[in-house]
C-alpha cells in the first residue's frame, strides 16, 4: 500500500506545530485568540474571492488574511470601537460574507468539510514545501523579534519608552499570524486552526519556567498532537483536523494534573 500521503501529510503538520509554538504563546499571553478566530474566518472568505476571480485558492486566501490584519490595525489606532467589538464585527462579517459568495457562485462545488475542517491527507508536496519556507522565514523574524515581544507582552507602555517600535513589531507579527492562518487552513480547517495555535500553548504554560521554554514545549505537544491525531484518523476512520484538536485538548487535560512550573 502506498502511504506516501501520510508521510506528506505528517510532514506538512509537523511544519505548522513547529512554529504554532511561538506564535501560539504569543497570543496567549496577549490574548489574541479571538484575533486567530477572525482571521480564520477571514480565510473562508478568501476562498470565495478565488473563485470568483479564478485565482489559485492559496493566494486569495493569503491576500485576504493579510489584507484582514492591516484592516483590523487601521482600526485599532483609529480606536472607533473597542478592539474585542471590532474583532467580533469584522469576524462574522467575513464568515457570513464568505458563505453568502460560496452560495452565489454558479456551478461551484465547494467542499465545506474540508474548509471548515481541513483536509490535511490530500496535501500536496509542493504545500509541505510552502509551509516549512513560511516556517523557516517567521521563525527568523520571530527570533530577531522575540525580545522585543516579550517586553511588549510583560509591559507595553515601558517597552515604549525604552525605544521598542510597538506599533510597527506588533503589525509584523500580526502580519505573520495572519500568513500562518491562510496556510495551516488545509491542515485543520477554518474553524479549528486556532485551536492548534491556542490549545498546545495553553498547555505549555503549566510545563514551563520561561517564555522560550514554553515557546518549545507548546511546539512539542502540537507536533504531538498532529503525529497522534494522524494515527488515530487513520485507525479509526475520523476526520484528520477534529482528531488533531481532539488530541490536543486531551494533552491540555492531562496538564491540568500536572503542578505548574
Amino acid at each position: 500500500m502506498n502511504l506516501d500521503f501520510l508521510y506528506w501529510a505528517a510532514a506538512g503538520g509537523l511544519g505548522l506545530a513547529v512554529l504554532a509554538g511561538p506564535l501560539g504563546s504569543l497570543m496567549v499571553w496577549q490574548r489574541l485568540a479571538y484575533f486567530g478566530d477572525t482571521l480564520a474566518h477571514g480565510a473562508l472568505l478568501g476562498v470565495a474571492l478565488g473563485l470568483w476571480l479564478r485565482i489559485g485558492g492559496g493566494t486569495a486566501v493569503l491576500v485576504t488574511c493579510l489584507g484582514l490584519a492591516i484592516l483590523l490595525l487601521i482600526l485599532e489606532r483609529s480606536r472607533i470601537l473597542a478592539a474585542d467589538t471590532l474583532l467580533g464585527i469584522l469576524s462574522h462579517s467575513a464568515l457570513a460574507l464568505g458563505l453568502v459568495a460560496l452560495a452565489l457562485i454558479p456551478g461551484a462545488r465547494v467542499n465545506m468539510e474540508a474548509l471548515l475542517f481541513g483536509d490535511l491527507l490530500t496535501i500536496t508536496p509542493r504545500e509541505v514545501a510552502a509551509i516549512w519556507a513560511l516556517t523557516a522565514v517567521a521563525l527568523a523574524v520571530l527570533g530577531r523579534l522575540w525580545t522585543a515581544l516579550i517586553s511588549i507582552t510583560v509591559q507595553e507602555d515601558l517597552a515604549r519608552v525604552e525605544g521598542v517600535r510597538v506599533g510597527a513589531i506588533k503589525a509584523v507579527y500580526k502580519l505573520l499570524l495572519a500568513a500562518v492562518v491562510a496556510t495551516g487552513m488545509k491542515a485543520v480547517g477554518v474553524l479549528l486552526i486556532t485551536a492548534l495555535l491556542i490549545i498546545p500553548a495553553a498547555s505549555a504554560r503549566r510545563l514551563a519556567r520561561t517564555p522560550e521554554g514554553m515557546a518549545a514545549v507548546a511546539s512539542a505537544l502540537a507536533a504531538l498532537a498532529v503525529l497522534s491525531g494522524l494515527a488515530a484518523s487513520w485507525w479509526l476512520d475520523t476526520p484528520v483536523g477534529p482528531s488533531i484538536v481532539v488530541v490536543a485538548a486531551g494533552l491540555f487535560a492531562l496538564s491540568l494534573a500536572v503542578r505548574p512550573a
